[in-house]
């Protein structure tokens, strides 16, 4: 159960009564103070700084001329021939006779076609080197450039083999370089063949052949 305030004792009710004597006092310093400093004298304080003098300086403004070109190279003076010279030249007379004949040119010389001989890709019996592929083996010389280079490798050519057995055109399908080629060909061409037969008649034959080059 809560007991009873005491009125005289209680805050809460003299509130009020403290807040307006507050304003009241508050009012009351004003009044004295506009009444008895009505004005505020400010006191302006200076400083004084030094003045710095910058003393500016023209500057011209420069211009990069570009450089003239250089003078003309001078004629090479071509010696003219002297005037008793001239006196001695004849100028034939360059008039054209529009009535006079003028013969046909010659008709152009026609040149003789080469006809290819057909050799045959594939027979009932190819041609076969005479001693082998090592006999063509043999007939290789090495070119020292490929010896020192260290150059190895299969070269291979294509060989067109006559009637008769003799190889009439050798052509390097592919190669290794190094002089290693030309070396290929070489042998083929020194090689006979036995020629390549179709129904029992020779004729002619293109022919692949493998030609190995190894060091040592």
């Amino acid at each position: 159960m809560a007991l009873p305030k005491n009125p005289k004792v209680d805050l809460k009710l003299k509130y009020r009564r403290i807040f307006e004597i507050s304003v009241i006092l508050a009012l009351l310093l004003l009044i004295l103070a506009f009444k008895f400093f009505p004005r505020f004298e400010s006191e302006s304080l200076g400083a004084e700084a030094v003045q710095e003098l910058v003393e500016m300086e023209d500057v011209e403004i420069t211009k990069q001329e570009t450089a003239p070109p250089p003078p003309p190279k001078p004629p090479i003076p071509i010696e003219a021939p002297a005037d008793e010279e001239l006196e001695d030249i004849e100028i034939e007379d360059t008039e054209i006779d529009m009535e006079a004949e003028i013969a046909a040119p010659p008709p152009p010389v026609e040149e003789e076609e080469e006809i290819p001989v057909e050799f045959f890709v594939a027979v009932e019996e190819m041609p076969e080197p005479i001693g082998g592929i090592q006999g063509i083996q043999q007939r290789i010389v090495y070119p020292e450039i490929a010896k020192r280079a260290g150059v190895q490798g299969r070269v291979y050519v294509k060989a067109f083999v006559d009637e008769s057995g003799a190889v009439k055109k050798a052509e390097v399908i592919k190669g290794i370089g190094a002089g290693c080629d030309e070396a290929a060909v070489d042998a083929v061409l020194k090689t006979k063949f036995k020629p390549g037969k179709q129904r029992g008649k020779p004729v002619r034959v293109q022919v692949s052949i493998p030609i190995l080059f190894k060091l040592n």
